[in-house]
């Protein structure tokens, strides 16, 4: 039972740490761009949660009891074609505050189009949602409201949500006040959309959607670097001296043991443990009988290691010995980039047709993660970190592939649009993010059974 509450504990640290780090560099990315951002949250979206406002960006920041990630609302993901949303958007700027059947019936339009047109603009963070306790509405409800409202805007038409507002300026509106932005419906449209994620160019979207795998992978670079240094890497000696004896072994009944500094073979003098290696090689390999001259505690011996006459045999039965090496910070990092390159390779194998079922054999899942997590914990600090740099550098090559709804196929389709110069449809996309959902689908059905057989039946 502790073994169980361990795992599920550190596999919920390790993954939501992970997570939340993953969307801060959408966040920040977003933030940079100029984007705004409604949410970011750690856990994943809940009616429960602690959390506080930004007064500098109106970013509402905190956490839900659901820690299984996190979560970044930047505004304007979807790409909405609906050419009545300029009107609605008005409608709500002239009365400050109005319900959904009031704007249908001003610009001409069912409830029911009203309603998602309102909805877009508030995912544009352009308008809000009102909610009134007179009508039992509450904030985190699961469906809207009766009636929108607009935001606080300075001076400027500059909202909590954008870069450089000041509602200390004469001409600030607070929120559901009536407010003409002085400008037409098309340019009032245009403006809000230049501050969400649609209204940036290429580039930009690019930067955003790269951040979140980017920022993975310079924490795994930094965790692993650091934790290498810290540990220090098992480096197998070449010094020809017994570091461990199989059970059952030849090496056992010869009466070999751990420490034993091996000195000949069939008579002739080894000096390093690649010499060993070749020497008792051709008698494995023929099934003939040798001496084995070594020193104990600096005393001498010889044995003789008794092998099936004439059946060859894999293996004496000894290991060498390995000592402990601690690399400067350049030959870390050096190896935390080689480690990258063989998880990155492993990555684009999932997606390699011949090579998928192999991978998949290999995978492991979230019980797997959390098994392994809690044993990294167990071994201390520096394990646990190597771990949680390892997992991040996965997540983050995970999330660079090309398959929608992954940062990577999101940027594929974004090179898609620039190239052809023409918008991938709406349904075109949802159908490809259906495809990619159905193959995660099946690695964790693959890798959760791999993990049911590894710790569950096998332990």
């Amino acid at each position: 039972m502790m073994g169980a509450l361990s795992a599920v504990f550190w596999g919920v640290v390790v993954l939501s740490l992970l997570v939340f780090v993953h969307e801060g560099g959408h966040y920040l990315a977003a933030r940079a761009c100029g984007v705004r951002v409604t949410e970011f949250f750690l856990g994943m979206p809940c009616r429960f949660k602690l959390s506080h406002k930004s007064r500098d960006h109106g970013t509402e920041v905190g956490v839900t009891p659901i820690l299984l990630g996190g979560y970044t609302r930047i505004c304007g993901m979807e790409n909405p074609t609906d050419e009545l949303l300029g009107e609605a958007l008005m409608a709500v700027q002239r009365a400050g505050r109005v319900s959904v059947a009031d704007v249908a019936s001003q610009i001409g339009c069912d409830a029911e189009r009203a309603c998602g047109l309102l909805a877009t603009l508030a995912d544009w963070a352009a308008v809000r949602p009102f909610y009134d306790p007179a009508l039992g509405e509450l904030a985190g409800q699961s469906d809207w409201p009766a009636s929108f409202e607009t935001l606080r805007r300075d001076a400027g038409l500059l909202t909590e949500y954008d870069r450089g507002h000041d509602f200390s300026q004469a001409g600030t509106t607070d929120y559901g006040e009536p407010r003409d932005p002085g400008m037409s419906a098309g340019e009032f449209l245009a403006h809000e959309r230049g501050r969400t994620y649609l209204g940036c160019g290429f580039w930009r979207r690019c930067a955003m959607l790269l951040a979140g795998p980017a920022v993975n992978l310079l924490v795994a670079l930094v965790v692993v670097t650091g934790s290498l240094m810290v540990m220090g890497v098992q480096v197998a000696s070449n010094e020809p001296v017994v570091g461990s004896v199989f059970a059952g072994s030849f090496a056992e009944a010869a009466g070999l043991e751990a420490g034993d500094r091996i000195t000949a073979v069939g008579g002739d003098a080894v000096s390093a443990y690649d010499e060993l290696v070749a020497a008792i090689r051709p008698y494995l390999e023929t099934g003939t009988d040798f001496s084995l001259g070594y020193e104990r505690n600096g005393v001498p011996h010889e044995t003789t290691v008794d092998l099936v006459d004439g059946q060859g045999a894999e293996y004496l039965g000894i290991t060498n010995q390995a000592y402990t090496y601690y690399p400067s910070l350049g030959q870390a990092i050096r190896s935390a980039v080689a480690y990258g390159g063989l998880v990155a390779g492993y990555a684009v194998k999932l997606i390699v047709p011949t090579h998928t079922m192999e991978v998949l054999g290999q995978s492991s899942s979230v019980v797997g993660i959390s098994v392994m997590a809690s044993e990294a914990a167990s071994a201390g600090i520096p394990t646990l970190a190597f771990f949680i740099g390892a997992i991040s550098m996965s997540l983050g090559f995970m999330n660079l592939l090309p398959i929608p709804p992954l940062d990577g196929g999101k940027i594929l389709i974004e090179i898609i649009q620039a190239v052809s110069r023409r918008q991938v449809s709406a349904r075109a996309q949802s159908i490809v993010s259906y495809v990619g959902i159905a193959f995660f689908l099946l690695i964790f059905v693959m890798s959760m059974r791999n993990d049911i057989v590894n710790f569950v039946i096998g332990g």
